[in-house]
């Protein structure tokens, strides 16, 4: 288990732009190429372990910053889906 978890962490931690507003198009959340780049600036090389709900959460919290609310909870849903 251990490592799909590195797997899938270093993948978010190294997204593009273009992968995540692709994931994004592919579950219907509404992200703009501003947020993408922010949400990107945000994750980018920060070794975010999406595994740990702390590290999740406070993530989200930086995400609906820079988005909304409801494209958090959208993109906190994503990230369910991933770990569960």
């Amino acid at each position: 288990m251990k490592l799909l978890e590195q797997i899938v962490n270093q993948k978010l931690n190294r997204i593009t732009k273009e992968e995540l507003l692709k994931l994004a198009k592919t579950h219907h959340i509404s992200l703009t190429g501003q947020q993408a780049d922010q949400v990107v600036t945000l994750i980018r090389g920060k070794n975010i372990n999406i595994f740990n709900p702390t590290e999740r959460t406070r993530l989200i919290k930086d995400v609906a910053k820079i988005t909304s609310p409801e494209v958090a909870k959208k993109i906190n849903k994503l990230f369910q889906d991933f770990i569960g």
